[in-house]
């Protein structure tokens, strides 16, 4: 038989990705990502070399779908408000994996993806201040901030406010870009 390259690196990275949003790094055992994938260890440091290295792919992968599916538009920042929203619903384990690299990876050389990404949206709300699209009282680290900050809430609740009946998926996610729309209505002088 014949195996397949491709489809057990896709198996690893699905496997690792579940074992690394509920673990973390430090946490996380290449064993029970092998067993999950139905492929051996020697595979998985084969194709990624090393732990570290196999969740640095896990989580460029997850910025990169993050990055396709909520497509950023400084001239609509309430739609990108609710595609994220989108994306977090779609993938659960993007925040969980967020958090992760913030508590694990946090001073160590950082992902180009990310860099990237952070550096077009913010000279893309830049252009869109400088065109008067945008407000231009705040910085464009603080509109991104507050954006994706407001995006994303929903999906931070602590269990015991989880627990609380919730508005509809539908409901949260207006409520999302109404907010933000509120954010980016000029103040009153």
């Amino acid at each position: 038989m014949v195996r397949d390259a491709e489809a057990t690196k896709i198996r690893i990275l699905d496997a690792a990705e579940d074992e690394f949003a509920r673990y973390g790094i430090a946490g996380g055992r290449v064993d029970r990502i092998a067993e999950n994938a139905s492929a051996n260890k020697a595979m998985i440091y084969r194709y990624f070399e090393s732990k570290d290295r196999l969740f640095d792919e896990v989580f460029a992968q997850r910025v990169a779908a993050f990055s396709d599916d909520g497509e950023f538009d400084a001239d609509d920042l309430p739609g990108y408000a609710g595609r994220s929203f989108d994306v977090y619903e779609k993938y659960p384990n993007t925040l969980r994996l967020t958090n992760w690299h913030i508590l694990e990876r946090g001073d160590s050389e950082d992902l180009r993806i990310l860099v990237d990404a952070h550096a077009a949206k913010l000279a893309d709300i830049e252009r869109a201040q400088g065109a008067g699209t945008l407000p231009a009282d705040r910085s464009p680290i603080e509109i991104l901030t507050t954006v994706r900050a407001l995006a994303m809430a929903w999906h931070t609740l602590t269990p015991e406010m989880s627990r609380i009946a919730l508005p509809s998926v539908e409901r949260r996610r207006e409520i999302v870009v109404e907010n933000v729309r509120a954010l980016l209505t000029p103040r009153p002088s």
